[in-house]
């Protein structure tokens, strides 16, 4: 009873669909899902979501529906679901299936990934035990080579012989289902493995889902298809379904409806457009998305947080921003400022080119940290920033991996706002000198330039932060507009000394450009006239600010 002594818990971290059913979790139904993929005609599907928007849960739900054994068990978890009353229940329990997830497969060295792989390999081999007695003598001693974890075990193609071994016994052919599969290649090119990953991982996944008699149906889950480096060659009877895509839109992450129902049930006095502001503006295909594990984590703690950003170490992210060029951090201004920008992307992601501007942002639009707002042409998208609990995340990044302390950082913008020059420039100085070693820094006044653009991105919220745009008589450096005209704004210009001795001539050089330029005739135009001009100048990992 809704409210009564039979309230559904909340699911936070039940990814095994038999748990959350049979444990009262409250369960948002996508067996709808079920019915779509029996009238898809694709051998083997591969789809790509963020991090926790539902992928193992979905597929869990989809081996306990297929798998034929605890058929008749099995059976009862779907009951007052959509499926059970589609034509295609008939379905259930009607083949065998073969689960395996690669989520925590992770280490530091290819050695210790394929250790913990051929462990894998043997828990799932165990599963089928009752196997042994139908094999043939050289198949048999191929699975207990699996078993005992021998060095000369096939593993490359392991899931393929457990498919023929199944397809024998139950005389029907196999699912095969492979959750977040990409989760070892990425984790590979982190610690510097990639090659190695890449070679085995191409045959292990071909073997069992290319030309292969036994295989029924195939999914795989994962946040990229990895390209290029041919891991999927050949393989012709594979379907993509990305987050650019209209099918299965709406089977991962939750719809508008959902989450109401879902704040409802729970009885949660809410907000819509706060919640909304902080978890919804994802578009998958043609449909708008709520994040499934901060809504819940809301309805938990009945408060509005940044839930999602901590559930990984962000690897791939962060290690952009460290890398990236003035051009990245120019685009991530228009961002900030609830700008969109224009890219070609695509459905798949290539490691051996991460750094490139155009895979840099497709990785953000399929690690759920940028979305699509309008498809304009065949693979040109326009993006934004989803919502208020991703610009959370690129603040509290580039604080740090950049700036260190959070509370420096935090005196040091309060005391920019309040005018005080003094405490600006001295907790400005703290951050240098605990930031940065001297091989950091470079002679350009870009690289400052983009280390404090990154700071003042933080302001968003407030302001509408602009760079190296033109006004009167030349480009300023940085614009802090106010979103409320009554507010302040406030012009900023860099200078670089290349001696001590010269610091003082650089500032009176960089607040008269601000004078004879006129950069705040752009501010005048559109009748804020509390403008506040500064000058820094930079001499390695020293610093001087003054105002007019």
């Amino acid at each position: 009873m809704k409210g009564g002594i039979y309230m559904k818990k909340i699911p936070i971290g039940i990814n095994d669909f038999k748990t959350l059913i049979e444990n009262n979790y409250y369960y948002i139904d996508k067996t709808k899902h079920i019915e779509d993929l029996l009238e898809d005609g694709s051998e083997v599907i591969l789809f790509t979501r963020p991090r926790r928007f539902g992928k193992t849960l979905n597929m869990s739900m989809i081996k306990y529906f297929f798998d034929i054994e605890n058929k008749e068990e099995n059976k009862k978890l779907f009951s007052g679901l959509y499926i059970e009353k589609s034509k295609y229940i008939s379905e259930q329990g009607k083949y065998p299936v073969i689960y395996i997830s690669f989520k925590d497969l992770k280490s530091k060295n290819w050695e210790g990934t394929i250790f913990k792989l051929k462990n894998q390999l043997k828990d799932l081999y165990k599963e089928f035990l009752y196997l042994k007695d139908s094999l043939d003598e050289i198949s048999e001693e191929d699975f207990n080579k699996i078993i005992y974890m021998k060095e000369d075990a096939n593993y490359e193609f392991s899931l393929k012989y457990l498919t023929e071994y199944l397809y024998k016994y139950y005389k029907q052919k196999v699912i095969v289902i492979i959750d977040e599969y990409d989760s070892p290649i990425v984790n590979s090119y982190e610690n510097n493995y990639y090659d190695e990953a890449i070679l085995f991982f191409r045959n292990f996944y071909s073997s069992v889902l290319k030309d292969n008699q036994y295989l029924e149906r195939g999914f795989l889950t994962g946040i990229l298809r990895v390209a290029k480096e041919g891991i999927f060659s050949g393989l012709n009877n594979l379907e993509i379904c990305s987050i650019l895509d209209n099918k299965y839109s709406s089977f991962y992450g939750l719809t508008e409806d959902e989450v109401l129902k879902s704040l409802d049930f729970f009885n949660m006095e809410y907000k819509l457009n706060e919640v909304k502001k902080w978890y919804d503006g994802y578009k998958f295909g043609n449909k708008e998305i709520y994040n499934p594990w901060s809504i819940l984590n809301y309805i938990n703690k009945k408060e509005i947080g940044a839930y999602w950003i901590g559930t990984s170490n962000n690897f791939l992210i962060n290690n952009i921003l460290e890398n990236a060029e003035a051009s990245i951090f120019e685009e991530l201004e228009l961002l900030f400022s609830d700008k969109r920008i224009e890219k070609t992307i695509y459905s798949d992601s290539n490691f051996y080119n991460i750094r490139n501007p155009q895979e840099i942002w497709q990785l953000l639009l399929h690690t759920g940290y940028l979305t699509t707002k309008e498809k304009l042409d065949r693979n040109f998208y326009s993006l934004i920033i989803p919502n208020k609990e991703i610009k959370d995340f690129f603040e509290r990044s580039f604080i740090g991996n950049f700036l260190g302390n959070e509370d420096t950082f935090k005196m040091m913008l309060n005391a920019l706002l309040k005018k005080d020059i003094v405490n600006f420039e001295n907790n400005l100085q703290k951050i240098l000198e605990l930031s940065f070693s001297y091989y950091d820094i470079g002679s350009e006044e870009k690289f400052y330039h983009n280390f404090i653009l990154g700071m003042v991105l933080s302001l968003s919220d407030k302001y509408y932060v602009k760079s190296n745009r033109e006004s009167g008589y030349g480009r300023y450096d940085i614009l802090l507009e106010p979103r409320n005209k009554k507010e302040t704004a406030f012009i900023l210009e860099f200078k670089v000394a290349k001696t001590e001795n010269e610091i003082d001539k650089k500032i009176q050089e960089a607040l008269k450009q601000i004078e004879d330029k006129k950069y705040d005739i752009e501010l005048k135009n559109k009748n804020i006239f509390d403008i506040f001009k500064i000058a820094f100048v930079f001499y390695g990992k020293k610093v001087k600010v003054k105002n007019l």
